[in-house]
């Protein structure tokens, strides 16, 4: 059975996700790097990698809502492509237009504090980004 690792990156945080199944994506944690440090990041990642041992790797891909690739989305590219040489697993990109204001919504409904919130909302970034990868295998 394939194992997925979800990773929804940004300039200071990284929301992880994990799907043992490839069915149903949950929430692992949130980590932290210095700001634009990507270097960091990918070896705060491998660390995760090394424990998990993911077949796959999916990596969100910030896209403008007209579609087209600006910076935030290009510096996710080059760290998937980084990520991929270092641990040698392949990193699908997964568009990622919504996902955080999704995870907002429902961290909203659920009355969660914004404390609360600014821990998880990477988090639950990251589920939405795996879940819909997930989601697009199994059509």
């Amino acid at each position: 059975m394939t194992k997925y690792l979800g990773l929804d990156l940004g300039s200071v945080t990284c929301g992880i996700s994990w799907s043992e199944t490839g069915f149903i994506a949950s929430t692992v944690k949130t980590i932290r790097f210095p700001s634009d440090d990507y270097d960091t990041a990918i070896e705060m990642v491998e660390q995760i990698v090394a424990e998990r041992k993911p077949d796959v790797i999916v990596l969100g891909l910030p896209l403008l809502e007209n579609g087209d690739i600006a910076e935030r989305a290009q510096i996710c590219l080059e760290f998937g492509r980084a990520l991929e040489v270092e641990t040698g697993i392949p990193v699908k990109m997964q568009d990622e237009r919504n996902t955080t204001q999704e995870s907002e919504s429902i961290l909203l409904e659920a009355d969660v504090s914004r404390k609360k919130r600014k821990k998880k909302i990477d988090q639950l970034a990251a589920v939405a980004i795996l879940q819909r990868y997930l989601d697009r295998q199994a059509k």
